[in-house]
């Protein structure tokens, strides 16, 4: 491992990959493989399957056909993903850092402290408020806090940009950046501009086409 990197060597990989639900496929077979340190972007219309796709690499949605799997490294040793979905799941009445630290005591106290989580995303002097008094891009944060207070390689995002504004867009790419640096992976359903700092990290697969597929 480099100094920066903290997760041991996982790359995601899907073959024949075919996604739907009640039966239904939205879409053809895919395949592609993302590598430590990578991202790769899904783009496509609405209803092209980009949330589905999502919920299948989570597994709470079963595949109709095909494989993935995290490859390499300790796929094996404690939950090794968070997917942040397009609802914050925020609980209105618990304050601000009640809530993150909920989070926290579910899936682990690995990474940051609920204070400074706050701090990264914007909202440390806003944790004894309740979070049902936060606006919009506020809530969007918070969810992305999550991210943070408990460590797990692999980031499946959906709009994780929703509601934010440049500032906002801006936290999103520093934190996914960061979390690159580290030997983590990313898979980021978005409508919104996603720009590294180093463009090569990122790869693009668009969803709606015949024999879509993440350029080798």
């Amino acid at each position: 491992m480099t100094e920066r990197q903290v997760f041991s060597p996982l790359s995601l990989v899907a073959t024949g990959l075919v996604c739907g639900r009640g039966g239904m496929a939205l879409t053809h077979e895919l395949a592609f493989a993302v590598a430590p340190g990578r991202c790769l972007l899904l783009r496509g219309a609405n209803g092209s399957g980009k949330t589905t796709l999502l919920l299948t690499l989570s597994g709470i949605v079963a595949p109709l056909d095909g494989f993935f799997a995290l490859e390499g490294g300790e796929a094996e040793a404690g939950p090794a993903l968070h997917y942040c979905g397009h609802r914050n799941a925020i609980k209105p009445r618990l304050t601000v850092a009640e809530n993150l630290g909920f989070w926290a005591a579910v899936n682990g106290t690995t990474g940051l402290s609920v204070a400074d989580a706050l701090a990264e995303v914007g909202l440390g002097r806003l944790g004894d408020l309740d979070a049902g008094y936060l606006s919009a891009g506020q809530s969007r944060r918070l969810a992305l806090a999550r991210l943070l207070v408990s460590l797990r390689p692999l980031w499946l995002l959906d709009e994780p940009a929703a509601a934010l504004d440049s500032e906002g867009h801006d936290l999103v790419t520093r934190l996914l950046d960061r979390h690159l640096d580290m030997g983590g992976i990313a898979v980021a359903a978005t409508h919104d501009p996603i720009t590294l700092p180093d463009p090569s990290r990122m790869e693009t697969l668009v969803l709606g086409a015949r024999n879509s597929g993440a350029p080798p």
